[in-house]
C-alpha cells in the first residue's frame, strides 16, 4: 500500500511540473510585454556579483593511503599481554586542537558494568602486533586501567599514563 501511494505521489508531481513547463513555454518574456523594458537587464540592487577574486581559493588535496592511515573510534584496544582493554569511544583534544587523550570504554560485558578511562594519547601504539594487523596497544596493565577514576563529562579529566610520560595540560588564553 505504501508503494502505491508513492507512486500515486510521484506521478502527481511530474504532472504537475509539465503544466507548469508548458504554460511557462507559452508565455512571452517579460522584457517583451513592456515596450519601455531597457535592453540590458541589471540586477535587483541586493544581489551582488561573484568577481574572480572573491573567489575561494582551492583546497588542499592529500592522499593517504588505505594502509597508512585507519580512524580510531570503535577501535579494540589491547595491553601488551594481549589482554582486552576495551575500545577507543572518544578523542580528547586541547583549546589549540592537539590531541592529548583517548576515552576508553573498559570492562564490562556486552557494555553492561563498563565504564569510561582517560589515557594518555602517548600511552596509545599503533601498529601490527601477535597477529593483529592495525591494533591499538595501550602501554599500561590491565591492573592500572581497573584503578583509573571513571571519565564523567564536564568534570576534570584524570588523565592515565605511562610511566610519568604526561605534560600538564596549560590552560590557554
Amino acid at each position: 500500500m505504501r508503494a502505491t501511494g508513492s507512486l500515486i505521489l510521484s506521478v502527481m508531481v511530474v504532472a504537475g511540473l509539465t503544466v507548469a513547463v508548458s504554460r511557462a513555454a507559452d508565455e512571452p518574456p517579460a522584457a517583451q510585454n513592456e515596450a519601455n523594458a531597457p535592453a540590458t537587464a541589471q540586477p535587483p540592487a541586493s544581489v551582488v556579483p561573484v568577481t574572480p577574486k572573491d573567489a575561494a581559493p582551492p583546497p588542499s588535496v592529500t592522499i593517504i593511503g588505505a594502509s597508512d592511515a585507519h580512524g580510531v573510534l570503535g577501535r579494540d584496544v589491547r595491553s601488551a599481554a594481549d589482554e582486552d582493554m576495551g575500545h577507543v569511544v572518544d578523542i580528547i583534544v586541547d583549546r589549540t586542537g592537539h590531541v592529548r587523550a583517548a576515552v576508553i570504554d573498559f570492562g564490562g560485558f556486552l557494555g553492561v558494568g563498563s565504564r569510561k578511562i582517560v589515557v594518555d594519547w602517548n600511552a596509545m601504539r599503533f601498529g601490527k602486533i601477535a597477529n593483529k594487523s592495525d591494533s591499538i596497544t595501550l602501554e599500561l596493565t590491565k591492573a592500572q586501567v581497573a584503578a583509573a577514576p571513571e571519565y564523567k563529562e564536564d568534570a576534570p579529566i584524570v588523565v592515565l599514563g605511562a610511566s610519568g610520560s604526561l605534560q600538564p595540560l596549560q590552560a590557554v588564553q
